[in-house]
């Protein structure tokens, strides 16, 4: 593969403006478009093309904090490596990965050392998540977006997309996927940090119902082929406990008094990570 400036320059034919729908092309250090639509590449070398209103959702500083220290200890590198090994069995030819809600790039970049020839973009709209996620890899680059949008990518582009504990756009995967491309989603299922949901008030809980509502939701648009479960025990200090809980969901849901009164003791320091991983291909075949 040939050494680009950026990791921003391996997936500049597969992005498109988010205004217009043209190319983007690079501009010192901005990408734009024929029209002179402009989106700045930020200094950690993400790129910002989310504009004209918030995003729904994403990291805030103390979560993308917490995130990238658990991270850090390799407390998910088990997980990390079961959807690395997914990736290359599901698309050993893959060119482009595409992840989105990467947060800050750990499962991207797992799924680019599998795949040593690819290029990856991670979609994120947690700003502080995306500082890391631009460095999380040599080949893998990073954008600001929410998932609830019209993905900035041209459609059939892509031969792996990743959704990895975010919310899901089934139609936008559909369209940018390339027909013969697959569509991995990991979530969580009951027994997922059981320990700590069941320790600490507020947390939220997993949907019984999960599981349906993802087939509805995917149905239209994709058909399974295979479903992996990754389960195994993890053992924190107390200080990983904490910054678990801060990473997950649930530290938008806890008020900012309570994170800050959580005697780590009250924690507990054994849990059991478990998640469900599905490959899926698109069906029926894409229109554009």
């Amino acid at each position: 593969m040939p050494a680009p400036d950026t990791a921003l320059d391996l997936v500049l034919p597969i992005l498109r403006c988010p205004v217009c729908g043209e190319g983007l092309g690079r501009v010192e250090s901005s990408l734009r478009c024929p029209r002179r639509h402009s989106f700045d590449i930020a200094r950690q070398g993400y790129a910002s093309l989310l504009s004209g209103g918030q995003a729904r959702s994403g990291d805030d500083a103390a979560m993308a904090r917490a995130r990238i220290d658990f991270l850090a200890a390799g407390h998910y590198a088990p997980l990390r490596d079961a959807l690395a090994g997914l990736g290359a069995r599901s698309g050993p030819g893959a060119a482009t990965v595409l992840e989105v809600g990467c947060g800050t790039g750990y499962h991207l970049a797992g799924v680019l050392e599998a795949l040593p020839e690819a290029r990856g973009l991670g979609l994120d709209s947690s700003v502080r998540a995306l500082r890391a996620a631009a460095k999380a890899h040599p080949h893998g680059a990073a954008a600001s977006w929410d998932v609830f949008r019209p993905f900035p990518i041209a459609p059939a582009s892509v031969d792996l997309a990743l959704d990895v504990f975010a919310p899901r756009n089934p139609a936008e995967f559909h369209r940018v996927l390339r027909p013969e491309g697959r569509l991995i989603v990991a979530r969580p299922d009951g027994d997922h940090l059981a320990e700590l949901r069941r320790r600490v008030k507020g947390m939220v809980d997993v949907d019984p119902e999960k599981e349906e509502r993802l087939e509805r939701a995917l149905d239209p648009h994709f058909e399974p082929l295979e479903t992996e479960r990754i389960s195994y025990p993890l053992s924190l200090t107390d200080e990983e406990a904490g910054a678990l809980l801060r990473m997950t969901p649930s530290a938008r849901h806890l008020s900012a008094q309570d994170l800050a009164t959580l005697d780590a003791a009250a924690l507990p320091t054994e849990a059991t990570v478990s998640v469900l991983a599905t490959v899926y291909r698109p069906w029926p075949p894409s229109a554009d």
